[in-house]
């Protein structure tokens, strides 16, 4: 029979830290081959520790917590190991081996939001859903699967969504690899492991989603051409909060405006380059916000070049509102123009259209694009429109939220900018059982593809609020197998494959990739010198200089905790020879992926709502943090 759970996995796990032993401290046990990796075992349930092997004193331990291992005796059934939950200091005693699982890769797994794709299932067998991956329908054969009872699927994913960022949880990863279906996609088939937890103290609210809040924030560009745009944001707006002022969704909805330039290039007159007029802020009142949104003017001279710094303006907003707090999330970026990438000096932020839409789907924050498309910008058009299609995509939507203006009618404007607001404002008055009859809304009042993109983000909003409120968990499940894709649609992702990274870690990863930029970039007169230039750098760095050796490929400049990973990278596989074959266009364009990919780490480490505290929360570099593997270099 499929079991559900509506509890937290374990979360008092330790994890190893990079730094050195304190002196007299004992270290734990190192892996095979490894100079830095520690020996890890997650418990099974019904584990217990001893003082001493074959001790009859017994301590229950709860299942699947993480211990790392400091000794070992015995072997066979007689086999014990000693454990602690951090990798330095203090042990805590013996344990059969068998009743442990040994955990070489530190890999979980993070459920997506499951609205608009099927349940992932959990079966209790490899073989049974490798059949299915290869079968020629796939879907068919995954549907199959479901409705039969028959003991092959043993658990299914919660109803709500399970935010590992809010909630966290551990569903380790004990083996992967890549298997290819009928269409030629590539699916990972994992095995997993997963527990229950303690029951939190508070019950859940007798009403989940009676504290249900939302919040828009407008990101508009206002350079000199846009101050029509900008006239007709605000009477949106106003117009919003004239037909909702006397409801109860007043108190449920909260706008803000992030107004953004360009690099000002020693031009005064651009004054800014990004600009919070107001916060999408619950602590003062809905109307708060219209004297300060009055305030907003497009610039009075010109930005050099047509495109502007929309991620700077983006990057605003993730601090315009209190995200956490709330359960729809949602952003509308307002421009003419196209937006500095990573690769451009005069952008602020130095992040690409990839990395920022990283930042915002860490928040969940659903992102539409109001793409005016004006005569003078035709040449930017192509461009403009390609960047934010990326950037709106939001999983488990069929198209991105991207809309574009044709001819930069300011009517058509106006009549989208209501009609994704209404829609947005009728998702939260339908999750709260809010009156709405003064708002117009309605599809015929809509963009085509209005309604049907936001009534995806709606139930997703939903599921992911629910999940956080009611903390649901991973399946309660002991071992079994499942896959990464939804088999009803391989193009969808059901779970994140991750690293779980400590900020020791991630700092190591940090300074590697500098090291390799740095490397590359002093020997970009003369390529066939990189390898070596990275290669001294790194011998100079590494805690064991024997693991560089020749530095056949790039990946030996980096921790020993990415290896074996099943991901592909272009750079962890990279040799000399094809550093060479690259040339210097490729050459750069690989350089300027690394440095956008260096700089969202340096967001991921500024980020404290990312990281856990596990084990004794005495270090700080111990704290995790889940990274996706596609994050990686």
């Amino acid at each position: 029979m499929m079991r559900f759970l509506a509890l937290i996995l374990a979360a008092l796990i330790a994890f190893p830290a990079m730094a050195q032993a304190p002196a007299g401290a004992r270290r734990a046990l190192l892996m095979e081959g490894k100079q830095t990796l520690t020996q890890k075992v997650l418990t099974r349930p019904g584990a217990t520790l001893h003082a001493t092997p074959g001790a009859t004193a017994s301590t229950p331990v709860p299942g699947f917590t993480l211990f790392h291992v400091f000794a070992r005796q015995g072997s066979g059934a007689e086999a014990w190991i000693e454990v602690g939950r951090d990798a330095t200091g203090t042990t805590e005693g013996w344990m059969r081996e068998e009743r442990s699982l040994p955990w070489g890769q530190t890999m979980v797994l993070a459920f997506t939001n499951p609205a608009g794709r099927e349940r992932t299932m959990f079966f209790a067998e490899g073989p049974a859903l490798r059949r299915i991956i290869l079968s020629r329908d796939m879907a068919a054969a995954g549907a199959e699967a479901r409705r039969a009872n028959d003991g092959r699927v043993i658990a299914l994913e919660p109803e709500t969504y399970v935010d590992i960022s809010r909630n966290f949880y551990l569903l380790p990863v004990l083996s992967a690899e890549e298997v290819e279906n009928e269409r030629g996609d590539r699916m990972r088939l994992l095995e997993v492991a997963s527990a229950p937890a303690e029951r939190r103290n508070a019950p859940p609210p007798r009403d989940p989603l009676a504290d249900f809040r939302g919040a828009l924030v407008f990101v508009v560009d206002t350079t000199l051409s846009m101050q029509p745009y900008l006239d007709r944001t605000r009477e949106a707006i106003r117009n919003v909060m004239a037909r909702i002022g006397t409801t109860a969704l007043r108190d449920r909805f909260r706008f803000g405006l992030v107004a953004y330039r360009d690099d000002l290039g020693g031009n005064q007159a651009l004054e800014y380059v990004t600009r919070t007029h107001a916060r999408a802020d619950f602590s003062a009142p809905a109307d708060a916000i219209l004297p300060r949104i009055a305030e907003a003017a497009a610039a009075t001279e010109s930005n050099e070049g047509f495109d502007e710094d929309a991620i700077a303006g983006l990057r605003a907003a993730l601090d315009a509102a209190d995200w956490n707090s709330l359960g729809g999330r949602f952003i509308i970026l307002v421009t003419d123009a196209g937006t500095r990438d990573a690769t451009d000096p005069r952008s602020s932020t130095r992040l690409g259209i990839a990395e920022m839409r990283e930042l915002l789907k860490q928040r969940a924050i659903a992102t539409f694009a109001l793409h005016v498309l004006t005569p003078e910008g035709r040449n930017n058009h192509a461009r403009a429109r390609a960047q934010y299609r990326e950037l709106t995509r939001f999983d488990g939507a069929p198209e991105p939220f991207y809309f574009p203006i044709p001819n930069g009618e300011v009517a058509a404007f106006g009549q989208t900018v209501e009609a994704i607001t209404e829609a947005l404002l009728r998702q939260v008055a339908a999750v709260t059982n809010t009156p709405i009859a003064q708002l117009r809304g309605g599809p015929a009042a809509a963009a085509p593809q209005v309604e049907q993109q936001i009534d995806v983000v709606g139930q997703a909003m939903r599921l992911a609020y629910l999940g956080r409120v009611q903390d649901a968990a991973a399946p309660d499940i002991v071992r079994s197998f499942t896959t990464d894709r939804d088999l009803a649609d391989s193009n969808r992702a059901n779970l994140d494959v991750r690293i779980l990274l400590t900020r020791d870690q991630l700092s190591d990863l940090r300074s590697a990739l500098r090291l390799v930029i740095d490397g590359a970039n002093a020997g970009r007169l003369q390529p066939q010198t990189v390898f070596a230039n990275i290669r001294n750098a790194a011998l100079s760095a590494a805690r064991d200089p024997r693991r560089i050796g020749n530095l056949e490929r790039l990946g030996a400049a980096f921790g020993e905790y990415l290896d074996g990973l099943p991901y592909r990278s272009q750079v962890m596989e990279l040799t000399e020879r094809g550093w060479l074959e690259l040339q210097s266009g490729g050459q750069r364009e690989l350089l300027n992926a690394l440095e956008a990919k260096l700089r969202l780490y340096d967001e991921y480490a500024r980020t404290p709502a990312l990281w856990t505290q596990l084990g004794s929360g005495a270090d700080a570099g111990a704290a995790v943090f889940p990274m996706p593997l596609d994050q990686l270099p």
